[in-house]
């Protein structure tokens, strides 16, 4: 383990911090080929911002499926989908017109963002040295906020049934706060669970309903 004395670390996160915007062209889910504004969806949607390192690489090609998999999940959830990497438009369509069974991906039922100037990478913080970017999911609320950022190293998938977790527990907590009852997600909530009162009080409460 690398000796820790002296040495200074540096913190930073966009978690509840303004989602950086960005116009980047993508390749659409109908394989034509537009600019997307992450602003665009401000006050509309959810937005949940994946990034990933490459085009035909391995275990993204297994992830960005399992993302366009779970389309109707995002949907009930009002969720805005987007991919990104470092490659072009052109290099996502041909990925996405490349069978599986060939290493491909196949249609995709959200926008892959080209981000070939890395500045929407280096901006959320998930750049690499060698120029790709790790595997980041980012879920930002309907005010541009960024309310989760999950980030991976390169060998290491992603579980998108835990992104779906986080939102729903982003949405109840702001129906609670809404209703005028506010309520946090303890650990390993799922939709449906008891929540806690963000108190001492509640936290009680909580361990003795367990």
């Amino acid at each position: 383990m690398a000796e820790a004395k002296g040495q200074k670390r540096s913190f930073s996160t966009l978690v509840q911090q303004p989602a950086p915007n960005f116009k980047l062209m993508a390749c659409m889910p109908d394989d034509s080929f537009q600019e997307v504004e992450l602003a665009s969806y401000q006050g509309k949607k959810y937005v949940v911002l994946y990034t990933y390192p490459a085009d035909f690489t391995f275990v993204c090609a297994s992830e960005l499926v399992t993302f366009s998999k779970m389309q109707k999940e995002f949907d009930d959830r009002g969720v805005q989908v987007l991919g990104l990497s470092i490659d072009t438009e052109h290099v996502h369509k041909a990925w996405k017109n490349t069978p599986q069974d060939k290493g491909g991906i196949g249609p995709m039922s959200h926008p892959l963002l080209a981000d070939v100037k890395k500045e929407v990478s280096d901006a959320y913080g998930c750049l690499l040295d060698n120029g790709l970017a790790l595997r980041a999911v980012y879920i930002i609320d309907k005010e541009g906020i960024v309310r989760s950022e999950m980030k991976n190293d390169l060998p290491l998938g992603r579980n998108v049934e835990e992104v779906l977790r986080v939102l729903d527990a982003l949405q109840f907590h702001e129906k609670s706060v809404k209703d005028g009852n506010p309520m946090v997600c303890p650990c390993q909530w799922k939709k449906g669970a008891k929540a806690m009162k963000p108190t001492t009080e509640g936290v009680a409460e909580y361990f003795k309903g367990k």
